[in-house]
């Protein structure tokens, strides 16, 4: 048999064969300006573990992420603490469902989404991302796709519009905006922060005018993009390059769309902060983020130097651990005062 994308073993097309597309269930949840559409996820899970979730999630606002493992117990992240899907010995998921959910996610089309895979994810509608692992069939140039798909990490998208209004006042000067670094450990809300700092801005608030925003959105989570529509609110004046590597991306921005402001989600590679540079240098004003505990342990990384020798930074905001996702630890201006 030929080598293909996410290749099934014959007894999974039989099953498949079987199935009814979608035994969706619609939950809309919206408390004030926190809007999650879970029904896009409920849909591509298998009903039991569907159906098991939805009466065990304690808060589905808090929802972060659902782990998928074959021949393991489900998990699921909410509001920072992890929790088992219940009773343990009834919910072990099987490979079956497994590949019953990536059917469900890529539409039974896993040639469509070829080039997500070879990434690690897949986008699904609402602009929640689909990790993936297994065993993987190996190129000349890297990985070329999945033979089996052994586990699925289902990260919820969550957009919080207005989460940025208590630091925006802090990155802006005059009718301009501060090239800015979000610092936080992972799951802390950098990215939900940058998404809605990249709207504020290319919508104009009442200090400032709106910008043209330039994003590079290389895992689809900014935009969310799916079937080339981005499902997420990035603002009026905003031109975003889906799945596509910052560095190129950040190029092709500068040199075809005029932008402003740049943003750009994880930088982490000297090539990244190369370009980075030269963009600031180009007269753009940058946002960007970066893992990290705190603000001393990345001004300590040597790939960061240069940003902290040069200035290049003018505010660093710190999300920290604590009760709730996005809480502020503090905002430094380009010296390392703490101004917040």
């Amino acid at each position: 048999m030929q080598e293909s994308v996410g290749m099934i073993p014959a007894l999974f097309l039989c099953i498949f064969s079987n199935m009814s597309q979608y035994n969706g269930v619609k939950r809309w949840t919206k408390v004030n300006n926190k809007t999650n559409n879970l029904e896009s996820i409920w849909k591509i899970l298998p009903r039991r573990i569907r159906e098991s979730l939805i009466a065990q999630i304690p808060d589905e606002e808090r929802l972060q992420e659902i782990r998928l493992r074959a021949g393991q117990e489900v998990l699921f992240y909410c509001g920072g603490q992890e929790y088992t899907l219940k009773p343990e010995e009834c919910n072990r998921i099987t490979p079956e469902e497994i590949q019953e959910t990536i059917q469900y996610a890529t539409g039974y089309s896993l040639y469509a989404y070829e080039q997500e895979m070879k990434q690690g994810y897949i986008t699904i509608e609402g602009g929640h991302r689909i990790g993936i692992a297994g065993q993987v069939i190996m190129e000349q140039n890297g990985v070329r796709n999945f033979r089996y798909i052994s586990s699925v990490n289902i990260r919820v998208a969550h957009q919080v519009r207005g989460c940025a209004d208590a630091v925006m006042p802090y990155l802006m000067s005059q009718d301009n905006i501060y090239s800015t670094l979000i610092i936080a450990p992972p799951g802390c809300g950098k990215t939900t922060l940058l998404r809605d700092l990249i709207r504020q801005i290319a919508n104009g608030c009442d200090r400032l005018k709106g910008k043209t925003v330039g994003v590079v959105d290389e895992r689809s989570e900014l935009g969310g993009c799916y079937l080339g529509i981005r499902q997420n609110d990035l603002g009026i004046r905003t031109d975003l390059l889906d799945a596509c590597p910052k560095a190129d991306g950040m190029l092709m921005l500068i040199r075809s769309m005029g932008p402003e402001v740049i943003a750009v989600d994880e930088i982490g590679s000297i090539e990244e902060v190369g370009i980075l540079q030269y963009a600031m240098h180009c007269g753009c004003r940058m946002l960007a983020t970066v893992h990290g505990e705190n603000y001393q342990e990345i001004r300590g990384k040597p790939l960061f130097e240069d940003f902290f020798r040069m200035q290049l930074f003018e505010r660093y905001v710190v999300l920290c651990r604590g009760e709730r996702i996005g809480q502020l630890e503090g905002i430094y201006d380009h010296q390392g005062t703490k101004i917040y």
